[in-house]
């Protein structure tokens, strides 16, 4: 089947409104939804664009550390439309003074998921910013995470493309567990050297360490929830979660699955290429 990737004309300020009261007015939660989501199974996806079309509405999918946001936001500036990533923006509201940041502490401290609640009112702030801001699109990374949260985006705008993205546990978790942040300036390295043999007919993967420049290198510092014990809780809450979710775009055609096959010079061409983007890639490079 071909899918056809096309713009939408719904208001950011439309889709915000109706996330909260979509939310507020539902008698559903997240464990409900998990519990009664069908397992379904779809023809692989082929994929079709008009790469000039800038109002393009996609989903990053997949488990912490697997690099959704590296990905996002490098085709975020790409193909110019805002990466909107709650990750982000619980960060961005945990540094805040704002009335969440303290309980936001806590459970983020103990590798729990954020509520539906507090995620949705997040994001609606963002999204009403954006549309004060004239932003047309967008490519969001970290939700929706429920299947409950699927339908009500599904409800309002229409997704063109979720991206399913998969790495190797063991890759994961030296990747969450090397992670490091400039205290000073905010940019995101890693210090893991990831070099794991090929064995059992699986090929080896080799990703190189992201080395901070000289003028970061003595300010880095590691997030207070990236340690083994709740990096390891972080992905089981994720693979238990993430199936009817993934099953839930894939019943709807729009579910591309991307393996990574090592680090950014290995996987961004193949990303490109399974996106149908290389010959815009090569356009952009050129006028720039």
């Amino acid at each position: 089947m071909a899918l056809s990737l096309r713009a939408t004309t719904t208001k950011t300020t439309a889709l915000s409104s109706f996330l909260c009261r979509a939310f507020s007015s539902s008698s559903l939660n997240s464990e409900t939804d998990l519990r009664s989501a069908p397992f379904l199974t779809q023809n692989p996806l082929t994929l079709r664009r008009d790469t000039t079309d800038k109002s393009i509405q996609w989903v990053f999918l997949g488990c912490p550390g697997v690099g959704k946001g590296t990905y996002a936001s490098r085709l975020s500036n790409l193909l110019a439309v805002p990466h909107i990533a709650t990750g982000d923006l619980v960060r961005e509201e945990l540094n805040s003074s704002g009335p969440l940041a303290s309980q936001l502490k806590e459970i983020v401290n103990q590798g729990k998921l954020v509520s539906d609640e507090i995620i949705i009112n997040l994001l609606s702030k963002r999204l009403e910013a954006g549309e004060a801001k004239g932003e047309t699109g967008f490519i969001l990374d970290g939700f929706p995470r429920t299947v409950r949260q699927a339908e009500i985006l599904e409800g309002v705008t229409d997704i063109d493309l979720v991206v399913n993205l998969k790495l190797r546990e063991e890759a994961l978790l030296a990747k969450c567990l090397g992670r490091r942040i400039c205290s000073e300036c905010g940019g995101n390295y890693n210090i893991a050297c990831i070099d794991i043999k090929g064995d059992n007919g699986k090929p080896g993967m080799y990703m190189a360490p992201l080395l901070p420049p000289p003028h970061c290198a003595t300010k880095l510092i590691q997030r207070s929830d990236d340690t083994e014990e709740v990096v390891r809780v972080r992905l089981r809450i994720y693979n238990e979660m993430s199936q009817p979710v993934e099953d839930f775009y894939r019943h709807r055609g729009k579910l591309l699955e991307f393996e990574l096959p090592g680090g950014i010079p290995e996987s961004w061409p193949k990303l490109l290429q399974a996106l149908n983007l290389e010959e815009h890639e090569i356009k952009q490079s050129a006028a720039a």
